[in-house]
């Protein structure tokens, strides 16, 4: 009995194999495969990743378009652009600098098969950062469509574009931020960035000379002893600020003891000569004494006058003085007006002879700026015109006069020379200083300007820096006429729009630390 039901518990097994093998083997080959790809890989797949099946970006707000049209989610293509999808339809979406000329590129999909750029519709407008619009169009390029136009730089501003794909209209929002400087309107304040707005001026037109800053001559004295004789002191440095009158050296001289000597002899000769004339005056009148001898003392008296006079003079004329006391060879040399010493060719003990040149003494508080002015340029350069001065070694700029205009040519530069006066109070302008002089030659309007400090050169081309939401965008201009104070900007700038004025640099030195700026 036990060996019976064994016999029939196997049986049933074959059995229940038989019926499982025959269903497999009437399984099509193909869904096997299917089978063993979906579980065999299954682990290896990303989230919501599926062989033949794009990815797709949930759309919770389809029912809220109007017209088919559809708001778009973005990821990145394999072109490097952004893909906005919608439904089954993607549009990869690219701003292309490809060949140094910036423009968009743009590919549609339905699913994974590209679409013919000429089964889609795109068009849209650019609005950048300081306001102004432009217009884009797309061409067909290959197997994408191409914005018809450049895209200029910067590339900072918003592009709306609206595409019509499989009869579904896709509304792209395209944001560039490249090369913006991002600052708080705290750090702003902080930093001192003053903001103004392009706006019409009036502009001088200024030409342009080389010039070199001089001593002023009429104010400049080289000091020579008058009297040769022995250096006992000076007291007076290279370089100190001397006032009229001050004692730069003391030479003794024999020659001054001989005129001292001079005049104290007319002087005793003088005072005999007074007394003889009185008593004979007395006797005259007295009847004591013949006229001819009152005569002859009146006489004497008049040539000791004129003895005394005339050593008086000479002791003058060397800057001496008159009044005597101490040593007769004593010679004190003075400062002739107030300066400073800026040649001292004098020492302690030295000999000198009376035509020596021992000090350079100038007024510094102004001086002279010579320019050369070529013959084309003369008759810009009137006497009288007010001209800017501005150091080419560091920044510094005044105004001054022009003096001088010479009339004569060097015969080898064929050039004439100018002088411009200069105040000089702070002795910012020193002597030899390599200096540029423009002069007014004419003047006028421009429809858009800015402060001169505003414009800076930035990888060789100048920028303005405009003010934008969060910050500034370095926006590329072509300047035009410039007085010093205001430049015009021909191209790349529209009047109002606000910019970094005074401070400006600041922003600059934002930019170079690399956060914003790009290279192509």
């Amino acid at each position: 009995m036990i060996y019976k039901k064994q016999a029939v518990l196997a049986a049933a097994i074959v059995l229940i194999g038989g019926i499982a093998g025959t269903a497999m083997l009437g399984a099509s080959p193909s869904t096997q495969a299917a089978q063993a790809d979906r579980h065999g890989e299954a682990s290896a797949h990303a989230d919501e990743e599926h062989h033949g099946e794009p990815p797709r970006a949930s759309h919770a707000d389809d029912d809220q378009h109007a017209d088919g049209e559809h708001h778009e989610t973005a990821s990145v293509g394999v072109h490097g652009g952004q893909v906005f999808s919608a439904g089954d339809t993607r549009v990869e979406f690219l701003l292309s600098e490809e060949g140094g000329r910036p423009h968009f590129r743009m590919w549609s999909f339905d699913h994974d098969r590209i679409l013919a750029p000429g089964t889609v519709r795109a068009a849209g407008r650019l609005v950048r950062a300081d306001g102004s619009v432009e217009e884009l169009a797309f061409t067909v390029a290959g197997d994408y469509l191409k914005s018809t136009t450049e895209v200029a730089e910067p590339h900072v501003f918003n592009a709306d574009i609206s595409v019509e794909v499989n009869g579904e209209k896709l509304a792209i929002n395209f944001v560039a931020e490249e090369g913006k400087v991002e600052l708080t309107d705290a750090q702003i304040d902080d930093a001192g960035v003053i903001i103004e707005a392009a706006a019409p001026a009036k502009i001088k037109t200024a030409l342009r000379l080389p010039g070199e800053i001089r001593f002023n001559e009429d104010r400049t004295a080289h000091v020579v002893p008058r009297l040769g004789g022995l250096v006992e002191r000076v007291p007076a440095r290279l370089g100190q600020s001397v006032k009229r009158g001050e004692v730069l050296a003391v030479i003794a001289s024999t020659s001054l003891s001989e005129l001292r000597s001079e005049l104290l002899a007319a002087t005793k000769r003088r005072v005999l000569a007074r007394s003889t004339f009185v008593r004979e005056k007395r006797l005259w009148e007295e009847k004591v004494s013949a006229e001819q001898d009152y005569l002859q003392a009146a006489q004497v008296l008049q040539e000791a006058d004129i003895a005394v006079a005339n050593a008086q003079q000479k002791l003058k004329a060397l800057g001496a003085g008159t009044t005597i006391s101490g040593a007769l060879n004593r010679y004190e040399i003075r400062a002739p007006f107030d300066g400073v010493i800026v040649e001292k060719h004098l020492s302690l003990g030295e000999a000198v002879k009376e035509d020596t040149s021992i000090f350079t003494i100038s007024d510094l508080s102004s001086v002279w700026a010579e320019i050369v002015v070529p013959a084309r340029d003369l008759n810009a350069i009137r006497v009288g015109e007010q001209v800017t001065i501005s150091a080419t070694a560091f920044e510094s700029r005044a105004t001054g006069t022009i003096s001088y205009v010479g009339a004569l040519f060097g015969q080898d530069t064929r050039t004439a020379k100018a002088q411009v006066t200069l105040p000089n109070p702070d002795m910012a302008w020193r002597p030899g200083l390599f200096v540029n002089v423009d002069v007014i030659s004419s003047e006028k309007s421009v429809p858009v300007s800015v402060a001169t400090e505003a414009v800076h050169t930035i990888n060789e081309q100048p920028v303005v820096f405009i003010r934008t939401k969060g910050g500034f965008v370095p926006q590329p201009v072509t300047p035009g006429n410039s007085d010093g104070t205001r430049t015009e900007i021909v191209e790349g700038l529209k009047a109002g729009t606000p910019y970094a004025a005074a401070g400006s640099f600041v922003v600059k030195a934002e930019l170079g630390k690399g956060s914003a700026e790009h290279s192509h």
